[in-house]
């Protein structure tokens, strides 16, 4: 599959190191800026299996990636999710892994937390949009917001770090900033605040919820203090460090402030799928070469050539009255 020391550059020379594997595009939850309520998931028989999973992710291990994200739709409802944890986990005990994490709704946290912590897994990011259980219902439209606090609290007391990542949107949550803030502090919890982005068809504007972070910053900065972290994962989100709280608050802006040239990650779909941006609809295909070349040569070829094809840049962009989204592909069919 090629030697650890091979490091894949694009052609705009960032090394690229991170790779975040979609395991499912379904998920329990239906959330308004993410899906449709009629949601057209794909068949069974086009999703690569766990086994399949692992050697594409362990064939990027091998071409220097060294961080890998675990992502949906939402992770832990893929059956057998656990296997792939335990068996991608051998990596980050070999040193080849720096990284092995999940992003979840925590909606089966409370099942698998103990489990994830006796894995590789130290860290989990969360997806929480409200603390308020009747907006967490409107929004998600099915989700437990019970059940859900109930994950994050068993997550939390099997000693696993968690970063909460909430959606910025107007007219729904941007009354409840302090509280997330007050309530991730006293927890220990950091904190990351998301411009909504134009993916797939909701069925609704998204311009009517979007929400800049540079406003949202100056209104959270009339209560707490806010100073430039040195903290930097290598990805989108900009730092700062709350004084009152010892925590930390992240902004990922992919619209009013674009971080494309720091870009480190790709991101391959639970079909075997590769894109090389988040905001692009340019894919490469890992499926065929995985499963017609047992040697591995293909496999090396194709995310060679992949990454080669890596562009400068997203395309996202919103716009009052346009529902027309600047992506054609849903939220969970990449997993963010």
């Amino acid at each position: 599959m090629g030697s650890k020391s091979y490091k894949m550059i694009d052609p705009f020379g960032r090394k690229i190191s991170y790779l975040r594997v979609s395991v499912t595009d379904r998920c329990d939850f239906r959330c308004s800026y993410c899906m449709s309520e009629d949601m057209t998931f794909l068949p069974r028989s086009e999703i690569l299996d766990l086994e399949e999973l692992d050697q594409v992710a362990s064939a990027f291990i091998a071409h220097g990636v060294d961080k890998i994200r675990l992502t949906g739709g939402e992770p832990l409802v893929r059956r057998g999710i656990m296997n792939l944890i335990h068996s991608l986990s051998r990596h980050k005990k070999s040193g080849a892994l720096k990284e092995l994490t999940l992003t979840t709704n925590a909606s089966q946290l409370y099942r698998f937390a103990d489990e994830l912590a006796d894995s590789a897994i130290e860290r989990i990011n969360v997806s929480l949009d409200t603390l308020n259980p009747e907006t967490f219902t409107r929004l998600t439209k099915n989700g437990d917001h019970a059940q859900v606090m109930q994950g994050i609290d068993a997550a939390h007391k099997a000693g696993l770090k968690i970063k909460i990542n909430t959606v910025a949107l107007k007219g729904i949550n941007d009354n409840e900033f302090d509280e997330i803030i007050n309530w991730c502090g006293e927890r220990g919890f950091d904190l990351t605040l998301i411009e909504t982005m134009p993916m797939g068809d909701i069925g609704n504007l998204r311009f009517d919820h979007h929400l800049e972070l540079s406003a949202v910053r100056k209104q959270i900065e009339k209560n707490w203090t806010l100073t430039q972290s040195q903290y930097n994962t290598g990805g989108p989100s900009r730092y700062v460090d709350i004084g009152e709280t010892k925590t930390r608050l992240g902004f990922i802006t992919p619209l009013s402030e674009h971080f494309c040239d720091t870009c480190n990650r790709v991101r391959l779909t639970c079909t075997g799928m590769l894109y090389m941006c988040l905001g692009q609809d340019g894919s490469v295909d890992m499926r065929e070469p995985l499963r017609s070349d047992p040697s591995g040569k293909k496999l090396k070829q194709a995310i060679e050539d992949a990454i080669s094809k890596k562009p400068k840049g997203h395309d996202f962009e919103i716009k009052s009255g346009i529902n027309i989204p600047s992506v054609t592909r849903h939220m969970s069919v990449t997993g963010g």
